[in-house]
């Protein structure tokens, strides 16, 4: 393995870098918008709801992710023309939705029951006891496993390269072919990694901080 020139070869990563952070943003925002309804299904009482919600959870987490985005790459582009970079997002999106799903269903469930007693006796209906004492306590409780879902997330963006997005490691894979220095370029991608994951953890690390003194 010659190190000596890695350097060079560094500015061909950053674009890389770039299209892995989309990915991963995009992949993330997909899941919450999906996560959070469905944690709210899987809670109701109503079978119209829960069902799906169940269904949906049962679904994704026993299917790995690489199968979705196939399915999402070669077959929605026969209903609808998907390019890559949109497919690989809405497969890590869906993929990313039933985790953060049971993570809010378990955080909201570990709230104790007698809170929502509490707020129903002021007066509150129950939408109003969820959003303002149960849900913002569930929140705080969640934010910990949320951030390892986020890192997830962002290491699951590298299957991408399976439907030609040009992230990190289509890149380093791509430079490779021509330089014949594979492992000094999945050296270099697993750094851009590190990196990207220590930034994520020092993000959740200050949301976790910030709302805990919220809290206090």
């Amino acid at each position: 393995m010659d190190f000596t020139k890695l350097s060079e070869f560094v500015p061909y990563f950053l674009p890389a870098a770039w299209m892995t952070l989309k990915i991963t943003t995009l992949g993330i925002l997909i899941g919450l918008f999906i996560g959070f309804p469905m944690a709210f299904g899987r809670l109701s009482t109503r079978k119209w709801l829960s069902l799906p919600s169940k269904g949906y959870i049962a679904l994704i987490r026993g299917t790995p992710l690489l199968l979705q985005l196939f399915v999402v790459y070669y077959g929605l582009v026969r209903l609808v023309a998907l390019a890559p970079l949109p497919s690989a997002a809405l497969a890590l999106g869906v993929h990313n939705g039933a985790y953060i799903a049971e993570i809010i269903r378990g955080a909201i469930q570990s709230i104790n029951r007698g809170q929502m007693e509490a707020a129903r006796s002021l007066g509150m209906t129950h939408m109003q006891a969820m959003s303002r004492v149960i849900i913002p306590q569930a929140m705080l409780r969640a934010l910990p496993p949320l951030g390892n879902q986020f890192i997830i997330a962002l290491k699951d963006s590298s299957l991408a390269s399976t439907v030609t997005v040009r992230e990190l490691v289509l890149t380093s894979r791509q430079l490779a072919s021509s330089n014949y220095m594979m492992m000094e370029m999945l050296a270099i991608a697993a750094v851009f990694y590190l990196i990207l994951t220590g930034l994520l953890t020092l993000l959740v690390n200050h949301w976790e901080t910030k709302m805990s003194v919220s809290r206090a």
